[in-house]
């Protein structure tokens, strides 16, 4: 160690501001991180003109860098950074997933204020210089949120007559069942009659079947009578359902292998012995992968959120006082997030929406859409938030609200559900505001396949079933009767018409009003 400090501090000395050569310049930097100097080393990348930056960026081993994680977050975080600012085209391949990856095995096994400030710089660098890795994270924590949800899937299942059991021994019973009436179903086919078997081809033509006597047609109807009463039996009919269920485990359990799998790879020193729940690795790392993905909104609203005239054009509305937002930290972040899921939008759903061939005929529908996907998000938030209490009330027997503990259990309740809201799975919720949007727009069939859509409901589920667990709950505003503009309220989406610009007229609603009781704390967007 005092040899590698004795090569820096020489290094120092020479040629102290001279970055010409980027061989000289990429031994500099491998120096100081070798010695973990990791600030010196992002002191020198940040005067390093575009040639050479390139030509070190290209040649820097950032798996060395990824493992000193996150000591070198500055010296990461400083080379993006530096990228973007000088454009440097074609930028250069510095494994952002990777980056970002190890960020959320850190982040899932320590969120504490210390590292998630050496990291937030990191990460909104990572999403203005990579957004694949924020759409590789955000898809990641899906996978994972869904195979933690797979995972309670497993449990008893109701037989033929009601009562709960396995499922391998509600099959066996149900297979068993269906042996037996198979076994009957082969007797009773021996003993029918010839009338109706009618083995010679020559017997069934149409003009044979129609010679038939009243006591053939009746022996007729009473052999097939016979071995549909034998068949068709209401027992019978629950194998389909066990089948799709066991079908349903299988692919959640390769589901959570594959994600452990996926795991292993990124971390090879992670330890999964025998003893330990899958439950928690996965988890952990859907913890990491929604604390980057904070942390990459929050980055990138702090640049977009800077407080606008009312007759700006603007991809956001969000505006709070400082103060505020200081002595209400967990607020402040809920409106950035809320804030996020406008910008995802924004910036990714309404062109997607504007690609779709359908929707060219009708410009504005895909500003309904996309309004629509928020306000049914919050409305799919609430009822699932009321249906989870209520379920837990039921099943404790405490369904009346003058039930002793009943208040108690619906807080304990509220506050589970609040402390695990950004794993809370809500696959449920996201479908119900598909579905919704799909079915009241039958003619569209193209928007049920409309990926930008999907990530967009997501996220507004997400951010909605947050805001909803909030105490006391933030809600969006529901007031769309305003005719004119309100700067308090409302915040103008320019479509770029110098008409438009000059109009306080609102036209429509893009998206709506974030309220903190009566306060404003994100204002609504608004065609004029």
């Amino acid at each position: 160690m005092n040899e590698s400090r004795e090569r820096i501090r020489r290094e120092r000395e020479r040629e102290k501001n001279t970055y010409t050569s980027p061989r000289l310049a990429l031994r500099r930097v491998l120096l100081l991180a070798e010695g973990r100097q990791f600030r010196e080393a992002a002191a020198i990348v940040a005067r390093l003109g575009p040639g050479v930056l390139q030509s070190v960026a290209s040649d820097l081993p950032v798996d060395l860098l990824i493992e000193a994680l996150p000591h070198s977050a500055h010296l990461i975080e400083t080379l993006l950074n530096r990228l973007l600012s000088l454009e440097i085209v074609p930028r250069p391949e510095l494994q952002c997933e990777a980056v970002a990856w190890r960020l959320v095995g850190l982040l899932g096994v320590d969120q504490g204020s210390g590292l998630r400030a050496r990291t937030i710089r990191l990460a909104n660098a990572l999403a203005n210089y990579s957004p694949d890795a924020r759409d590789a994270v955000d898809n990641r924590r899906r996978q994972l949120d869904a195979a933690v949800q797979g995972l309670g899937t497993h449990g008893l299942t109701a037989d033929a007559s009601g009562s709960l059991i396995s499922l391998h021994v509600a099959m066996k019973n149900e297979l068993q069942r269906h042996v037996e009436v198979y076994k009957q179903a082969l007797h009773k086919l021996e003993e029918l009659s010839s009338v109706t078997v009618n083995q010679d081809p020559a017997s069934s033509s149409h003009q044979r079947l129609l010679a038939l006597s009243h006591a053939d047609v009746e022996r007729r109807l009473i052999d097939n009578k016979s071995l549909l009463t034998i068949v068709d039996k209401p027992a019978l009919r629950q194998l389909p359902t066990l089948v799709a269920s066991l079908s349903a485990r299988v692919e959640s359990d390769k589901a959570v292998l594959a994600c452990v799998g996926q795991i292993k790879r990124s971390d090879p020193t992670l330890d999964l012995s025998d003893t330990r729940p899958v439950a928690g690795v996965l988890m952990s790392y859907s913890r990491g992968c929604a604390a980057v993905l904070s942390q990459m909104n929050e980055g990138h609203l702090t640049a977009e959120t800077t407080p606008r005239s009312p007759t700006d054009s603007a991809s956001d509305g969000y505006h709070s006082d400082s103060d505020d937002s200081q002595q209400h930290p967990d607020r402040s972040k809920l409106v950035s997030q809320y804030a996020a899921v406008w910008a995802r939008a924004a910036d990714e759903t309404l062109p997607a929406l504007a690609a779709l061939e359908p929707l060219k005929s009708t410009p504005n529908l895909k500003y309904k859409i996309v309004f629509s996907i928020v306000v049914l998000s919050f409305r799919a938030a609430i009822s699932l938030r009321d249906k989870r209490i209520s379920e837990v009330k039921a099943l404790l027997g405490c369904e009346s609200e003058a039930t002793p503990g009943a208040a108690q259990l619906s807080a304990a309740a509220l506050r589970l559900l609040r402390n695990t809201a950004h794993t809370f799975p809500l696959g449920e919720a996201e479908r119900t505001v598909i579905n919704q949007v799909a079915n009241t727009l039958r003619e569209y069939p193209c928007l049920s396949s409309c990926g930008a859509l999907h990530a967009l409901a997501a996220a507004a589920c997400r951010a909605a079933w947050a805001l909803a667990l909030h105490s006391p709950p933030l809600r969006i505003d529901t007031d769309f009767t305003p005719v004119v503009m309100n700067p308090d309220k409302h915040v103008r989406f320019s479509l770029g018409d110098a008409r438009e610009r000059r109009s306080d007229l609102i036209k429509s609603f893009v998206w709506p009003a974030l309220m903190d009781g009566n306060r404003c704390v994100f204002r609504a967007v608004v065609l004029t």
